[in-house]
C-alpha cells in the first residue's frame, strides 16, 4: 500500500505520463463527493477511526460512517488492525490506499464530480489563516498561491500538461517521509479561460 500517494486531483487528466485505468461507475461516484475526498486526505498519512474522522470534519459520526463504508467498498480506504478506544470499545482505523491517483474518472459524467474536488479544496484551505501565514512566512516553505494566464498552441498545451503530470507523478510515487516529512497538499486547476476571448 502506498501511503504517500495523493488522492484524486485534477492533474490526473493533464498528461499521459502515467497510465490510469478507467474508473468503474461506483469508483467515480465515490469520488464525486467533497466529504469523501476530505476523508481520504485526512487518512492519507495515518489511520483514523470513524469517530476521529467525524471530529476533524465537524460532522455526525453516522453520516461519516456512510462515507467511510463507501470508500472501503470501492477500495479507497483500507481497514487497519482493530484497536481499543479510550473506554475499551473496539475501534477500526482506516487508511487511504492511494488508489484514486491511478484512476481516470473523466469518462463518467457524474453530476457534481468536478465541483466536489473544488469544494474539498475550499474546505481544506478554509482552515488556513492566510494573512498570518504570509506574515510568518518561512523562506524555506514553498507554500503559497500563484495564478498564471497563458495563450498556447495545441502542441505546447499538450507538452505543458505532460510535464506537469510527470512532475506530480514523480512525487506521488515517492515514499512518504513519516518522520521529518511535513504534510502539504497541492490543488492544480488547469482550465480554458472563457473570460478571455
Amino acid at each position: 500500500m502506498d501511503r504517500g500517494a495523493p488522492d484524486y486531483v485534477a492533474a490526473a487528466a493533464l498528461g499521459r505520463s502515467a497510465p490510469r485505468r478507467p474508473a468503474t461507475e461506483a469508483e467515480a461516484r465515490a469520488l464525486a463527493s467533497a466529504v469523501r475526498l476530505r476523508i481520504m486526505r485526512l487518512c492519507l498519512d495515518r489511520p483514523l477511526t470513524n469517530k476521529e474522522i467525524a471530529e476533524r470534519l465537524g460532522a455526525n459520526p453516522a453520516t461519516t460512517l456512510h462515507h467511510v463504508r463507501t470508500l472501503v467498498a470501492t477500495g479507497f480506504l483500507a481497514a487497519q488492525k482493530e484497536r481499543r478506544g479510550t473506554r475499551g470499545a473496539r475501534e477500526v482505523p482506516y487508511l487511504a490506499t492511494g488508489k484514486s491517483w491511478t484512476l481516470n474518472v473523466h469518462d463518467h459524467r457524474i453530476d457534481g464530480s468536478g465541483r466536489a474536488m473544488l469544494d474539498a479544496f475550499l474546505d481544506e484551505i478554509a482552515h488556513i489563516d492566510i494573512d498570518a501565514a504570509q506574515e510568518a512566512h518561512d523562506p524555506n516553505d514553498p507554500s503559497g498561491f500563484s495564478r498564471l494566464g497563458l495563450r498556447l498552441p495545441p502542441k505546447d498545451l499538450v507538452e505543458l500538461g505532460d510535464r506537469m503530470a510527470a512532475l506530480l507523478n514523480e512525487y506521488a510515487i515517492k515514499p512518504a517521509d513519516m518522520t521529518d516529512g511535513v504534510p502539504y497538499s497541492i490543488f492544480l486547476a488547469f482550465y480554458r479561460d472563457v473570460t478571455r476571448p
